[in-house]
């Protein structure tokens, strides 16, 4: 793998898919006994709105950890089952709206910067152009909420469902253009699903920067960590930074043996663990 200037260590870890060897709830201290600051998740309920018990039990293991979650998806529906967003889909927009005034205050909470907004699906029957429609509308309303805590609505291409209508940065590009006078709404570049998609990362890095909020990577094929595919992900990494690129990157791969194991790559780039952790990592 090519070595790139980019800071490794403000890399953050995707909760959601590594230190998958422990409970939800013990990931966040998971992440930081293994070196990390930073992490980011999906919606972690399996509701919109979620009981003040399970609220109060995701901010716990987050503050009681001592990392600072900066992202996380707006609840995106039944994930297990296919589904990938609820906020093109007319009869939940009263439900996406609910659960856009939870994640606002979660937000206000634990100072989150970003929310990833899922598109949703084609529903068979109905016209896509009522589904866009109601998608502007709700991305019109999320936006307008986290913008009171300073925070950006994220769009995301995504791989794997055929029926999910975004799946190239231009396809996000397009419909920012529809939400024009909404400064924080950007595209999520995540570089596992622009390449299984066959989008060229390089010419989205190039043309799209202005619009990037934030990057995600996997090595392709598989979603494993980085080495274990055939992306060059630290040399597409450098080039993001070398169009402008000055955020985090965020780590949503899914380990090819433990979460521990897969951390190898960062430790080849950069000093990105503290001793103590290094240590940790190596012994446990």
């Amino acid at each position: 793998m090519m070595m790139t200037g980019y800071p490794w260590s403000t890399v953050q870890a995707n909760i959601s898919l590594l230190f998958n060897e422990v409970p939800f709830l013990d990931r966040p201290a998971a992440a930081r006994a293994a070196g990390f600051q930073a992490i980011e998740c999906w919606w972690p309920f399996a509701t919109a709105v979620p009981t003040n018990e399970e609220l109060a039990a995701f901010v716990g293991s987050i503050e009681d950890a001592g990392v600072h979650l900066r992202a996380l998806n707006f609840f995106a529906g039944n994930m297990a089952a296919g589904e990938r967003g609820i906020l093109s889909d007319p009869s939940r927009l009263r439900e996406f709206r609910d659960n856009v005034d939870v994640v606002a205050d979660l937000g206000a909470r634990l100072k989150i910067e970003s929310f990833n907004a899922l598109y949703g699906n084609r529903i068979e029957g109905l016209d896509p152009a009522k589904q866009d429609d109601s998608a502007i509308e709700a991305i019109t309303f999320a936006a307008d909420a986290v913008s009171e805590i300073g925070a950006t609505v994220l769009l995301e291409p995504v791989s794997g469902v055929d029926a999910y209508p975004l799946k190239t940065a231009a396809d996000v590009v397009r419909v920012l253009a529809e939400v024009p006078h909404l400064s924080n709404v950007r595209l999520l570049a995540d570089l596992y699903h622009l390449t299984v998609n066959g989008d060229d990362v390089e010419a989205v890095a190039r043309e799209h920067m202005s619009v990037i909020g934030h990057v995600q990577i996997a090595d392709a094929p598989g979603r494993h960590e980085p080495g274990s595919g055939d992306m060059d992900i630290p040399g597409l990494v450098e080039v993001f930074v070398q169009h402008g690129y000055k955020g985090r990157v965020g780590l949503e791969y899914v380990p090819s043996a433990g979460t521990r194991e897969s951390l190898e790559w960062l430790r080849s780039l950069s000093p990105f663990f503290g001793s103590d952790a290094h240590d940790a990592v190596r012994t446990n």
